[in-house]
């Protein structure tokens, strides 16, 4: 087994116990935290109390916090996140349902941040004129300006109400006459205003921290050599000169992982896009615990195979890096 093999196997056997701790510590926060669920349940509607204590038994919040965790993380290694106290369905049933919904957003956002951003940070540097520079900077300082529930309802305001370019809400239109490719055009068009609204920030970094390295990198003297060997201006910008530049862009893009979680939370509560984002609004609005629990496990495993790949990604663009 080489190097690589083992240096995999060591950050698995890390994985583990990490997740274990991401789990125990959702567990306690999410139950530790004000609200009861059974009256979130039962509304303002006077009930005998035989039926409160049949809730909560039902659902297990009778039990000491200690039983009720240790049933917990037995069910989460067998795949069992328990059932939602709102949807009375399997929790895993109700996170997969919406998870296609919010790759598409995250996928989607993630191509466009990462395309239009190093394409800006690349042209402000090397051209290094007014427009570029402007442009650059414009759109840095509005993207760490704005937040992403203002700039989501402007978009709204101005792209849905008054121009009626794009829908407002949803992720697809109410018909059910559409083929395969107007369906996927439909979906799309829906997708435009969410995706934009989540990848401003993004793509507002990931430009300025480009530029900001390209500018460094240029000056370095294998640029100079690789130049005065006569190679083409576009092979040393991309195949030279960013292969190196981008390495804190690729640590930003993996550290990102977390907030965009948070951004999509917010994003698809405004677009009312049907993934996790807004069914993690849903359940802590109703103090749904396992689906809230849930969803906390899924974002912090999501970051740690976040990290996994961003290091992964170092080795494959710095030959220099070898993990061990």
């Amino acid at each position: 087994m080489g190097g690589m093999g083992r240096y995999l196997l060591s950050r698995f056997a890390q994985i583990v116990p990490i997740i274990v701790i991401i789990v125990v510590v959702n567990f306690f926060l999410i139950h530790l935290a004000p609200g009861d669920p059974i009256a979130y349940i039962i509304g303002d509607a006077p009930v005998p109390e035989v039926v409160v204590v049949e809730l909560r038994h039902k659902f297990g919040l009778d039990q000491p916090l200690p039983t009720q965790l240790a049933i917990y993380l037995w069910g989460v290694a067998r795949g069992d996140f328990g059932y939602s106290y709102v949807a009375h369905e399997p929790v895993l049933d109700i996170v997969l349902a919406r998870l296609p919904a919010t790759l598409l957003l995250t996928v989607s956002q993630y191509v466009l941040a990462i395309v239009v951003g190093i394409g800006l940070g690349v042209i402000s540097a090397r051209r290094r004129n007014w427009a570029a520079e402007s442009a650059t900077t414009l759109i840095s300082v509005v993207g760490y300006a704005v937040p992403v529930f203002f700039l989501g309802q402007m978009l709204v305001l101005f792209f849905s109400y008054k121009l009626g370019l794009f829908p407002s809400q949803g992720m697809y239109s109410l018909r059910y006459d559409m083929t395969p490719l107007e369906s996927a055009l439909d979906v799309a068009w829906h997708l435009v205003l969410p995706c934009i609204t989540l990848a401003f920030f993004n793509l507002a970094l990931i430009a300025r921290l480009t530029r900001a390295n390209m500018l460094q990198t240029l000056r370095l003297e294998y640029v100079m050599f690789a130049r005065s060997k006569g190679i083409s201006e576009t092979a040393v910008l991309f195949r030279h000169a960013l292969r190196n530049a981008i390495l804190p862009v690729v640590t930003i893009i993996g550290a990102d992982i977390k907030t965009l979680i948070t951004g999509a939370v917010l994003t698809e509560t405004v677009f009312a896009w049907p993934g996790i984002g807004r069914l993690t609004y849903e359940a802590l609005t109703a103090r749904d615990y396992p689906v809230l629990m849930a969803m906390f496990v899924f974002v912090g495993v999501l970051v740690v195979v976040a990290n996994l790949i961003t290091d992964l990604t170092y080795a494959y663009l710095d030959p220099r890096i070898r993990y061990q």
